[in-house]
């Protein structure tokens, strides 16, 4: 019953004690990683940046700084309520600018035009989708032909958390995920052991084709 629960808030934190102590371990546990993905996905002056799953906006500061040319753009969106009402919060001034734009949508249903993102980030994220071949579908759809898309993991910490039954199903298991997006119109899917700075974790790349 506590894994389930523990399931749940970590892929949908609502405004309630459980979801803000969810808030607390995110933000402790992801900052390095977060950081780490966001160094990792080649994110250049001028781009259009998507981050999915932002949570409480760890990922979003990071990106921000990296987009320094005039036409440079972050988006992030999160299922939540909560971790959009906190990430809004963190990032109220650059999303007062427009140079920040979040939703709180879906990922299989992301109200984003064509072809109109270069780099797509996520970390932790995609295990909790009900449907990886949907989510990916809708990534492929808003990206760039050549963008890549980039998802970071402690696959350890993940698959300890799977045999608690903390994670739904087998989503979990990047073979998952990485067929999907190969399904969906990726190509040079792969997953490569990384370390920056003072983390290992494990990354998961895939160029939109088409």
């Amino acid at each position: 019953m506590f894994a389930e629960k523990l399931g749940k808030q970590l892929g949908h934190p609502t405004r309630s004690v459980a979801g803000w102590l969810v808030s607390k371990l995110l933000t402790v546990r992801n900052r390095a990683l977060e950081e780490s993905v966001v160094q990792i996905s080649g994110i250049q002056p001028e781009d259009t940046v998507l981050e999915l799953g932002h949570g409480p906006g760890l990922g979003l500061q990071s990106a921000a700084k990296l987009l320094t040319a005039p036409t440079g753009h972050l988006i992030g969106l999160d299922y939540s309520v909560y971790m959009h009402q906190m990430a809004s919060e963190l990032m109220k001034e650059l999303v007062a600018s427009g140079k920040v734009t979040l939703h709180h949508c879906d990922v299989a249903a992301m109200p984003l035009v064509d072809s109109t993102v270069d780099r797509v980030f996520h970390c932790n994220c995609y295990y909790f989708w009900p449907d990886l071949k949907k989510g990916a579908t809708e990534i492929h759809r808003v990206m760039k032909p050549g963008g890549l898309m980039v998802t970071g993991m402690k696959l350890s910490s993940v698959a300890a958390f799977a045999a608690k039954r903390v994670m739904p199903g087998e989503n979990w298991r990047p073979d998952a995920y990485m067929t999907a997006l190969s399904d969906s119109g990726f190509t040079d899917v792969r997953m490569e052991d990384k370390q920056h700075k003072h983390i290992t974790f494990q990354a998961i790349y895939a160029t939109a084709s088409k």
